[in-house]
């Protein structure tokens, strides 16, 4: 089953194969790379869903916060998440909000399940962000796992759409042992799952402000 996505900044499959057809059929011996779009906020191409995240207020007086996760819906997997990686902070179902004079703006990455009510929370956040209407440095999504197995193909094929406007997609694992109530540590943590958390700690987080857990 072909998925057709409605978002305006992802690109057509048809429209890449048309530009390969004209770029070949040129007269010109010149390749030319294309300019794809930036993968951010584009207010002029994206309309804001009316049901917006909320917001919660950061407290200055706080110690910072290296990174946030931001759950699309209940049960998403960030509070998981903050146990792992040590400096982070789970912010519930809201976007982080900082003080209109701070010039930094927080940084956040988006967590998620896989069912299907889950990808459809996540593609509603992602929406709101591309608007322009959030202000956060959105580094990605993650998205985790909801059920043991691989993940059905029309889940497969509508986490890619919402993933495709999002500067970075991360799948995480689902963990057994975390269902059975196992504590939250290094020890249960799949290699997969570790894999990631170290990519966070060296793509997002600047050297010595995390410790690892």
């Amino acid at each position: 089953m072909e998925v057709v996505s409605t978002n305006p900044w992802i690109q057509s499959p048809e429209r890449d194969a048309e530009r390969a057809e004209e770029a070949a059929a040129a007269p010109s011996v010149t390749r030319v790379t294309p300019v794809l779009p930036a993968l951010g906020p584009q207010a002029s191409a994206v309309s804001a869903p009316a049901h917006a995240f909320p917001r919660r207020s950061v407290d200055p007086a706080a110690p910072p916060v290296a990174l946030w996760w931001v759950g699309a819906h209940g049960g998403a997997g960030e509070s998981t998440l903050e146990q792992l990686l040590e400096g982070s902070r789970a912010n519930g179902h809201a976007w982080p909000h900082t003080d209109e004079r701070t010039t930094a703006l927080p940084p956040v990455i988006l967590v998620a399940r896989t069912s299907a009510r889950g990808l459809r929370a996540a593609q509603l956040a992602a929406t709101e962000w591309a608007a322009g209407d959030v202000p956060v440095q959105l580094h990605g999504l993650v998205l985790i796992a909801d059920a043991p197995g691989r993940l059905p193909k029309l889940l497969r094929d509508f986490a890619q759409v919402v993933g495709g406007g999002l500067p970075r997609v991360w799948r995480l694992p689902w963990v057994e042992a975390w269902r059975l109530g196992d504590p939250v540590s290094p020890e249960t943590t799949p290699k997969a799952i570790s894999d990631f958390l170290e990519d966070v700690r060296t793509s997002y987080i600047a050297p010595n402000s995390l410790s690892h857990p």
